[in-house]
């Protein structure tokens, strides 16, 4: 899943165009994900060619006030805080924490190392699927994506990573995506962020970090997937179930986002 060439927004992706099986795909051009706004320029033409009506911003308060969105012309805002319920309790560092943890590798080492980074963001993907604020974030991204005539839709949280991937792997997973293209999916955003993250990882290095520490803490494994779709799997059995009880999102609504998003095989 090639990136969008656009350079005021960061790791920005159309999920149209991927496999569904049976000769299926993403219908492109409808849901997109990417990493913050902050730096978005309405006029750049990658991005005023995209037509987004809508923005769904995962991240928390703290995130939005530090650094707020500049959304495209004529898009609508819609706040869905996924980690509201969670954040202080997780284990990970906030985001503002972040660039004094890789510019220090033995604080770093204290606080994240020993594999506590990956027992962390297992946790939190946990969460994903079971917290309130996480619930109600997904199905408010769901709603808005059944929703009948609805344009150009795009997500992001900070790096458009985590809670960005999680939420891609739900609509993957509805449309029928099977497991090896969710997976390459969620994976695809590592080069971006890597690169995005390149001087402080270079930096950490060169001060005696552990570099696998760092792509650790920026990056995506699988294993982090796993965490959530695990947590899935326990609490509802299958995805389909996890959308409709879990989430409480009614099957004519999925249907819609199924009609809404999918090319038929030809």
């Amino acid at each position: 899943m090639p990136a969008i060439p656009a350079t005021s927004v960061a790791n920005l992706r159309d999920l149209g165009g991927l496999p569904l099986g049976d000769g299926r795909s993403v219908r492109p051009g409808l849901v997109l994900r990417s990493a913050l706004l902050d730096r978005l320029d309405p006029a750049e033409p990658a991005v005023a060619g995209l037509g987004i009506r809508t923005v769904v911003d995962f991240r928390t308060a703290t995130e939005r006030g530090d650094r707020p969105d500049r959304l495209p012309t004529g898009a609508r805002l819609l706040v869905a805080d996924v980690l509201a319920d969670y954040l202080s309790g997780s284990g990970l560092p906030p985001a503002a924490r972040l660039k004094s943890l890789l510019a220090d590798p033995a604080l770093a080492e204290e606080h994240l190392g020993g594999g506590r980074v990956r027992a962390a963001f297992a946790r939190t993907y946990r969460t994903f699927v079971s917290s309130d604020s996480a619930r109600a974030s997904y199905r408010a991204l769901l709603d808005e994506l059944g929703t009948p005539d609805a344009g150009p839709l795009l997500f992001h949280c900070s790096a458009g990573k985590d809670r960005t991937g999680w939420a891609a792997t739900v609509v993957l997973s509805l449309l029928g995506a099977d497991e090896e293209t969710v997976r390459a999916e969620y994976l695809a955003v590592n080069p971006a962020v890597r690169l995005a993250f390149a001087p402080m990882i270079e930096g950490f290095t060169a001060q005696g970090g552990d570099p696998e520490l760092a792509l650790e803490l920026i990056g995506v494994l699988p294993e982090y997937l796993d965490a959530a779709l695990d947590e899935v799997a326990v609490r509802h059995g299958t995805m389909e179930k996890y959308v409709r009880e879990g989430l409480g999102v009614p099957d004519e609504v999925t249907e819609l986002i199924r009609e809404r998003l999918t090319v038929p095989a030809a």
